[in-house]
């Protein structure tokens, strides 16, 4: 997303105070754009009529007769509410910004072009099923009909009247297929696993020695936080559910070290520590109605709007020729829906997190590259950015064997020593077939065929959890997955011996670690490890989410299977989970010290305190307060900024490990002379920080602090909530929002120590769905299904999320028909 958009300010500051002004002319502007949800609308293309059914929510479900009318209705609907941010998006994908911006994107422009995630996509097009690519064009027909009827900046959403004073968007262009694709590039990247890890490292070991570098990256507990599958190995070139590994103990015992001293984290570019996601499904065993429940709920940066959209894609006699009867969420902008259920089955995603880009340092002479003692060609291409308001700007986009170079276009990209470029290698800048998963799992109606949709599954890699009506529960872990000729993929590596290189396939689908039915009669997935590597030879990655998480969901879990069945309320309660797995660890190393002052007080309420971090918690603010403290005196006088801690799981075992070295150099602070700290010296003055900080913003009444007072979340609108215009970011923005939980809670909403308690990552939408009465599920969005400013859906759904509630889930022709306000039919 592109910086804060200050040059709109001085092009539009006089006549934007003046459009508010005339607040009626604004609003009628505003809701031009509104989509017509009642009455007939004739959408050329349509074999038959398709009808549009809005609840109050304005979430669509749409019966057709085709399942090409069915996409066409979709990509229709979609542009109806979010056209603008589908555009944004595509410019986005295709290193576009500046054409809508100006210069104040080129870099980001820049960075995309040289990946080319638009180029990618036009080589995947060709390799997809002929099915899904008749699929994209009639989704592409019906985002082109709406287009079509919109020929008016003010027709299609305020955005385009806002740019068009700047001189910043003409008419947009058709919509195309490859246009869906590229945005499944965009969201590979957001989830694309440890290459923030290699830089971080690479970074930290510009100013401390590997020792100190490893001790920041510790490796995954596994004798404290189990892994996704617990049983199973490969066996005879799969793995095996019911195999047992079989290994010398010489080997079981490197690896396991090697694994708990693993090194890995991030490029600094922004906080991703937030992102992550929780997903679980519970057998039938367990619950009220004996059949399944999934939950899921995908933590993303905060977006306005949602990156969802909820929708019903709905064949109103379900044929061989007509397979959907698909509920979920779906992305603006690509046909399908993403997450959600069948009338059989249904499935949710949290990401895996596999290790599949790497950084290889080059040696770069003129045009051409070192690579095993031979100057090899470099491939060269032009790219031209036009550029909103000035000349267009040309790039040169240099790769070698192994990828793009980067190191111009990304600035921690930095090479040193021998090397003098940096190239990147990275699963999705290969063409893949993901997008044929989607419709395959949108029709898929038992294991094997969800098995089936799931190996198409290539990027981004996630893990995916299962449950049907018949009552089968599973796990599959899909992607495409390197193998190294050398090395572990967590820091960068030399690219001109070839002796990292990857090998020519990947791991096989059926090596991937999978579960059906397992004994324990649930599956969590959390971002933690997917298998413990005693078990298993392929290497996914040496980082993952540190189990936290994943670990207290399973410890409510068997709270609620001793107490009775399960039924959703408890699954909801689990999803509002707002516990801080580290306050028992942190706490009693606080109560030990020595300590005077008002800090006194605040710290006493941390010894009678639940841990959960409730909006009216005051010791929750205290204890977070101290926690933001004592991570920047500890690390941030030694670490390059842009490697500084932000928070979450892996430094709640940086510091675990740290509590017990008292003396270990990083509680040292560098910048005292004459003066060695210790670890109680640095406890005590976080303790004293806080309370100061607090003080300072909350007052001296430390009875009085409230943790929703600090945690909060303002929605602000991906593309010009950022402008620096205050008319246009009061018409675009919305919140703040007070918010329980925190980073690597169940009820993840991150924050970063760096600069304060604001939400940055959120549980992007909730799912829970009951496999016993699909119309008994039920799921929340961020924000709504309305893109436009100021309509009844634009953000109605925000303060249900924020107070952890739900909404009905349905899906069955007659509870969709009794909960509908608005029908809209669309005409051949």
């Amino acid at each position: 997303m592109p910086r804060p958009l200050r040059w709109l300010a001085r092009v539009l500051s006089v006549l934007l105070a003046l459009a508010v002004v005339l607040a009626g002319v604004v609003v009628y502007t505003v809701r031009q754009s509104f989509p017509q949800f009642d009455g007939t609308v004739r959408l050329p293309g349509l074999a038959r009529g398709v009808e549009v059914s809005r609840d109050q929510w304005g979430i669509p479900h749409i019966y057709a007769d085709t399942a090409a009318d069915l996409f066409m209705a979709q990509g229709y609907v979609h542009a109806q509410d979010r056209f603008f941010e589908m555009d944004f998006r595509r410019h986005t994908t295709a290193g576009r910004l500046s054409e809508l911006f100006g210069a104040a994107t080129l870099d980001n422009d820049k960075a995309l072009r040289t990946m080319g995630w638009r180029r990618v996509a036009e080589q995947e097009l060709p390799l997809l099923d002929q099915e899904t690519r008749e699929y994209l064009d009639a989704y592409a027909k019906g985002v082109n009909a709406w287009l079509d009827a919109h020929p008016n900046a003010s027709d299609r959403s305020v955005e385009y009247s806002v740019l068009k004073l700047s001189g910043g968007a003409g008419k947009p262009e058709k919509w195309t297929p490859v246009d869906s694709l590229a945005w499944l590039k965009a969201m590979a990247w957001d989830l694309r696993s440890n290459l923030d890890s290699e830089m971080d490292r690479a970074v930290a070991l510009t100013k401390l020695p590997k020792e100190r570098v490893d001790q920041l990256f510790p490796g995954y507990p596994y004798d404290r936080h189990l892994p996704i599958v617990n049983e199973g190995t490969i066996d005879r070139d799969r793995f095996d559910q019911r195999a047992e590994p079989r290994v010398r103990a010489g080997d079981a015992l490197a690896r396991a070290a090697g694994t708990l001293d693993a090194v890995p984290n991030t490029l600094g570019t922004a906080d991703r520590d937030g992102l992550g996601s929780n997903s679980w499904v519970v057998s039938g065993e367990y619950t009220a109605d004996g059949k399944p429940l999934l939950a899921n709920d995908p933590h993303l940066s905060a977006q306005m709007p949602s990156v969802w959209y909820q929708a019903g894609l709905h064949c109103r006699k379900v044929t061989a020729a007509c397979p959907y009867d698909v509920t979920g969420f779906t992305f603006s902008g690509v046909p399908g829906v993403v997450i959600g259920h069948t009338d059989k089955i249904a499935w949710g995603f949290t990401n895996l997190g596999p290790d599949v880009a790497d950084l290889f340092l080059e040696r770069v002479e003129g045009d051409t590259y070192l690579y095993k003692g031979q100057q090899l060609q470099l491939e060269t291409r032009k790219e031209t950015i036009k550029v909103a308001g000035g000349k267009p700007v040309t790039l040169t986009v240099k790769s070698t064997r192994h990828g793009p170079l980067i190191d111009d276009v990304i600035g921690d990209a930095r090479p040193s020593g021998e090397a003098n470029a940096v190239a990147l290698q990275w699963t999705a800048l290969t063409p893949g077939r993901t997008a044929d998963a989607i419709f395959a799992l949108d029709k898929a109606t038992n294991w094997e065929e969800f098995r089936t949709a799931a190996a198409l599954f290539e990027v981004p890699a996630q893990n995916l959890v299962y449950a049907d009506t018949a009552g089968t529960i599973g796990y599959q872990a899909p992607g495409r997955i390197p193998v190294r000729e050398n090395g572990d993929g967590t820091v960068p590596v030399p690219g001109w011996t070839g002796e990292y290189d990857w090998k020519p396939a990947p791991i096989p689908f059926d090596q991937l670690p999978s579960v059906r039915n397992p004994a324990d009669g649930f599956i969590v997935t959390a971002n933690n490890a997917v298998i413990d590597p005693n078990r298993y030879r392929p290497l996914l990655t040496m980082d993952w989410a540190y189990g936290y998480r994943s670990e207290r969901i399973r410890t409510l879990l068997k709270e609620a299977i001793e107490k009775g069945p399960i039924d959703s309320d408890a699954i909801s309660r689990i999803q509002q989970d707002s516990y801080n797995g580290f306050a028992d660890t942190l706490i009693p190393a606080l109560m030990r010290v020595d300590l005077a002052g008002p800090a006194v007080e605040a710290r006493q309420m941390l010894g009678k305190w639940d841990r959960l971090q409730e909006l009216g918690s005051a010791p929750a603010a205290y204890f977070n307060a101290v926690w933001r403290q004592l991570l920047m005196l500890t690390f941030n006088d030694d670490l390059p900024k842009s490697a500084w801690p932000t928070g979450g799981d892996r430094w709640y075992e940086v510091v675990r490990r740290l509590l017990d070295t008292p003396d270990d150099p990083f509680w040292d602070d560098v910048t005292t002379t004459n003066l060695k700290e210790n670890r109680d010296d640095i406890l005590r003055q976080a303790m004293a920080s806080a309370y100061q900080e607090l003080a300072d913003r909350l007052g001296t009444d430390v009875k009085a602090w409230r943790w929703g007072d600090l945690h909060q979340l303002d929605l602000v609108n991906g593309s010009l909530g950022t402008s620096g215009i205050a008319p246009v970011e009061a018409l675009l923005n919305r919140g703040p929002l007070k918010v329980a939980g925190g980073k690597d809670a169940v009820n993840a909403t991150g924050w970063n120590v760096q600069t304060g308690y604001a939400i940055t990552s959120v549980p992007s939408m909730r799912m829970i769905v009951d496999l016993s009465d699909l119309d008994k599920s039920q799921w929340v969005n961020l924000t709504g299904a309305s893109g436009h400013a100021f309509h009844d859906n634009y953000w109605d759904q925000a303060e249900t999320w924020a107070r952890g509630d739900l909404l009905p889930m349905l899906s069955t022709p007659d509870a969709v028909a009794k909960a509908k306000v608005h029908t809209l039919k669309l005409s051949p």
